[in-house]
């Protein structure tokens, strides 16, 4: 009974705030507050050192191994700092040779330094060993950078190259890599003096604006391994009396397109797709006039979307995967621009349940 009150109190005091967030609300960089790590989009060079075995035998949600990370000065010397690592990723965890990082370091321990203000945040590695895999981390991180051209309400984050000293018992292997650190949640939330909400809430009572964005975008990247409703990669925050939906995780996209990537599962059916890379719209079903808005928003944004991309031409080992990417992101354009593909395939495939 306590339980059903506490739903029927937080539906009353959410649902009449279901509206969406105008342009002039928006806050640039500048009018908030975002660390000095993430300040910059240079590639950061730093070093880790840890038993890749004891980091997944030993480590779950609480349970960290003690280990350093040092970067890069800007005078050329390196700066070491105590931290703490645990495995995350379920299914990397398992199926890949390394595994997604959460570190911790505590408050004294950044003072003074480029990791000042992020006691937490989580590293995403390559799922295995070669260069081919660092493809894959570039275009996971073009992923973010494409949220950032749609959503102020997004995780900040910043590419590093990893030179990974694995401890495997007497002996070392060392790796060289390329990563992506993110922000905590919590400090998207603080940013935007707002709350990350920790139960559920069904999507339509979620922001309508937000929502909507969010659901263009993982139909742009093509990218069905996400849950609004149960915060399945996505964190769901409380701001300006609105829920609104955070993406993260994209290496199960078609536009990553990982070797190990698969068709999602919802209530134990495989969606029917045949392949990640084949789009299909999970958004709910919102007035058109919303969806008509986000479809002009994603237009009107083309030409920075695009540059965003081609920023990261450089930065691949192999340029036929820059050239595949791009033309991904292009075909998603097309199917925007043209009013039959608009209407087929994401105002007729709303979802209502």
């Amino acid at each position: 009974m306590k339980k059903q009150l506490f739903l029927l109190f937080l539906f009353a005091y959410f649902c009449p705030f279901h509206s969406s967030y105008t342009q002039n609300k928006e806050k640039s960089d500048e009018s908030i507050k975002i660390s000095k790590l993430f300040r910059s989009q240079e590639k950061l060079p730093i070093k880790l050192s840890y038993s890749n075995k004891d980091l997944k035998r030993n480590t779950n949600d609480s349970t960290y191994i003690k280990s350093e990370l040092s970067y890069e000065l800007e005078d050329g010397s390196w700066k070491t700092l105590e931290v703490d690592l645990r495995a995350r990723g379920n299914y990397r965890r398992k199926n890949c040779y390394f595994s997604p990082l959460k570190i911790k370091i505590k408050k004294p321990v950044t003072k003074g330094t480029l990791f000042k203000g992020n006691k937490k945040l989580k590293l995403v590695l390559p799922c295995s060993k070669g260069n081919t895999m660092s493809d894959n981390i570039v275009k996971e991180y073009m992923a973010y950078k494409l949220y950032e051209t749609i959503s102020p309400y997004h995780f900040k984050t910043r590419m590093v190259s990893i030179d990974y000293t694995e401890l495997r018992n007497k002996k070392t292997e060392n790796h060289q890599l390329k990563g992506i650190l993110i922000e905590d949640d919590n400090k998207i939330a603080k940013r935007y003096n707002g709350l990350v909400l920790k139960r559920s809430m069904h999507p339509l009572n979620q922001d309508a604006i937000c929502s909507v964005q969010n659901a263009f975008f993982q139909f742009m990247i093509s990218n069905t391994d996400y849950s609004t409703a149960y915060r399945h990669n996505e964190k769901l925050l409380f701001i300006d009396k609105k829920m609104i939906p955070v993406p993260y995780d994209f290496d199960m996209s078609g536009l990553v397109d990982a070797s190990y990537a698969v068709v999602s599962e919802i209530q134990n059916e495989v969606l029917d797709i045949e392949n990640v890379k084949q789009r299909l719209y999970r958004g709910f079903k919102r007035d058109e006039q919303v969806l008509q808005q986000i479809r002009k928003q994603f237009l009107d944004n083309k030409i920075q979307a695009i540059q965003t991309i081609d920023d990261f031409s450089n930065e691949f080992e192999n340029q036929k995967e820059f050239e595949i990417a791009k033309i991904f992101i292009l075909d998603f354009y097309e199917i925007l621009a043209n009013d039959l593909k608009f209407k087929r395939q994401i105002v007729d495939r709303c979802r209502t349940k």
